[in-house]
């Protein structure tokens, strides 16, 4: 089962910062970072710090071009800190590029890590019981009346709630695993390739666009004397934006803590979770045109929030009337905690895709998607005969073995006979010799070339890539695929078409390196289907789909099961928590 525990971990990063994220703005909008719970905040910035530590290094970790582009470029960015810039970023990278030991030591320190966070967990925890926790009104207790146990009463509702988020996290788990991350981090690293538009994890989206904030440099007006380079002014803003967090309940000294009672800092901070998302937008799009000045507009707005308008709200603001106690409002309580969650949850900004000037894309509805979707078999094995028959003369296959084809209908005798069709170099001998023996079912698909350097030079040079996960690596996955296998045509007469390259409508810059691989009736289907273009390709994007997600099937199956026992456990939670609440509301 090492698919979910791929799947629960790559979500469970993302779901991690979307709780953190709900937490922190709750905690802006209810004043919990005020007098006396400075500590208890600062203690939380920390683990938010931490957290985004750990979660850049192990973006690092699968080693795919997002991964390795990304880790290039945001530690390029200590160069810019003035004369210890270089020496710091050659000590983290272990050597002068983002290399095998940048890998290792994030390694190391990605694991590391959570425990120094469980650690900060603690202090928080701690910090917590000294003045216990705040509440959406904002003022203390002022007697049993105004507090319950904790256990039964909020263990519960906390059990119900962590229900639902978990209810939520299944569905991208089991259905949607790869919703969250980028198609080119299933690309291997290349340092010779450069994606089109690099970009972060989701989560760091809003402080990627304010280090693209800072487009100019700062200096004496009419002089070549520049004090901050925009690189640097990128890289100071970046961090001031969680530094301010830190000092936060030193720029808003109003006495009241929740923004129930003070309409003008409600009004500010509903502008600062628009920002939040303006910068979430500007950070997943190219910085050019209208992205650069969204996200400027939204830097501003959110260093003013801090630097600004709080501090002066803190002076001017009147505030409504206070509850004379917890227990005189408890009755008439309303909260924003469900929209912010919920607009937190389905507005948090997409990972962006890498941009694409070909034709829109022709859309199926293929049999394997959906929510019970599963693949169809015949189609299966079609698609294996035309990856066989016409894709294994230039691509490889190499993360697949000839046995996981009993997954597509062949018997185990079937699989040897494909098997013993290939030989393989195997030893070495007790000679010491190495030496070809046909495949094994065990064996990993044979590459049709020795190295890349060997397919590069059958094919003028363009190196044709490994098709294991060909269909994940790619923004429109089957669709993209399909639409690219059925999109040659003649060149128009106004296109000029270099040597060697074939026209194509869905390939960016319409030329590629490969010819037009699908010809009508090139493959004879063993079940006598005719082989038309449109027919071969359907089969082959199918072979390829199950090729990189062969547990989709099984995956579906046990998200169904994890939902059924979720909502039945969550429904018995809620029923026990409105009977054991109803005497106290």
């Amino acid at each position: 089962s090492g698919w979910l525990l791929r799947n629960l971990h790559m979500n469970g990063a993302s779901f991690f910062f979307i709780a953190v994220y709900i937490h922190i703005f709750r905690g802006l909008y209810y004043g919990s970072y005020k007098q006396p719970r400075e500590l208890l905040w600062m203690l939380g910035v920390l683990i938010l710090l931490l957290m985004m530590a750990t979660a850049f290094m192990g973006y690092v970790l699968p080693w795919g071009q997002m991964s390795f582009w990304g880790a290039t470029v945001i530690t390029n960015f200590f160069t810019a800190i003035p004369l210890v810039g270089d020496s710091i970023t050659t000590w983290l990278w272990g050597g002068f590029a983002v290399d095998n030991p940048t890998l290792n030591r994030f390694f190391a320190l990605h694991y590391l890590m959570p425990f120094v966070i469980a650690a900060v967990v603690v202090l928080h925890i701690a910090a917590l019981h000294i003045h216990g926790s705040n509440n959406p009104l904002g003022i203390d207790p002022k007697g049993p009346q105004d507090t319950v146990p904790f256990n039964p009463y909020y263990t519960v509702k906390d059990v119900f709630g962590l229900l639902v988020f978990v209810a939520i996290y299944a569905v991208f788990v089991f259905w949607m695993p790869d919703a969250l991350g980028h198609p080119d981090n299933y690309i291997p690293a290349d340092p010779l390739v450069t994606p089109p538009h690099i970009v972060p994890e989701w989560y760091f989206l809003p402080f990627y666009a304010i280090l693209r904030a800072v487009t100019f440099d700062i200096g004496i007006p009419g002089t070549d004397v520049v004090f901050i380079t925009a690189k640097l002014g990128g890289v100071i803003a970046m961090f001031g934006a969680v530094a301010l967090l830190f000092v936060l309940p030193w720029l808003d000294t109003h006495p009241v803590r929740s923004a129930r009672f003070r309409p003008l800092y409600r009004l500010a901070f509903w502008g600062l979770v628009l920002a939040c998302f303006a910068l979430g937008y500007a950070g997943a799009h190219p910085p050019e045109g209208i992205n650069v000045i969204i996200g400027q507009v939204a830097t501003v707005y959110y260093f003013a929030f801090f630097l600004v308008i709080l501090p002066l709200l803190s002076r001017i603001e009147k505030a409504k009337p206070l509850p004379a106690s917890i227990a005189d409002a408890v009755l008439s309580k309303g909260s924003c905690c469900a929209a912010l969650v919920l607009a937190l949850v389905l507005a948090a900004p997409a990972p962006a895709q890498a941009a694409e000037s070909g034709a829109p894309l022709v859309h199926r509805v293929w049999p394997h998607q959906g929510v019970t979707g599963t693949f169809d078999r015949a189609a299966l094995q079609r698609g294996f005969q035309v990856y066989k028959e016409v894709c294994s003369s230039c691509h490889s296959l190499k993360h697949l073995s000839y046995r996981n084809l009993t997954a597509l209908g062949f018997s185990a005798d079937e699989v040897k006979a494909i098997a013993s069709n290939y030989t393989v170099m195997d030893g070495p001998n007790d000679e010491g010799e190495m030496f070809e023996r046909p495949a094994l079912p065990s064996d990993r698909f044979k590459s049709p070339f020795a190295n890349a350097n060997a397919a590069r030079a059958a094919n003028n040079g363009a190196l044709p890539p490994d098709l294991s996960l060909i269909v994940k690596a790619r923004a429109g996955h089957e669709d993209y695929i399909y639409s690219l296998l059925i999109g040659y045509e003649e060149a128009p007469a106004d296109f000029t078409l270099n040597p060697g390259m074939s026209y194509n409508t869905v390939f960016p810059g319409h030329q590629i390196a490969m010819a037009a691989p699908l010809n009508p009736d090139g493959v004879s289907y063993a079940d006598g289907t005719k082989a038309s273009v449109d027919q071969m390709a359907q089969d082959v994007v199918q072979f390829l789909a199950w090729a990189g997600d062969p547990h989709l099937e099984e995956r579906k199956r046990t998200g169904l099961a994890v939902m059924i026992f979720l909502v039945i456990f969550a429904g018995l939670m809620y029923a026990a928590k409105k009977k054991m609440w109803k005497d106290v509301h």
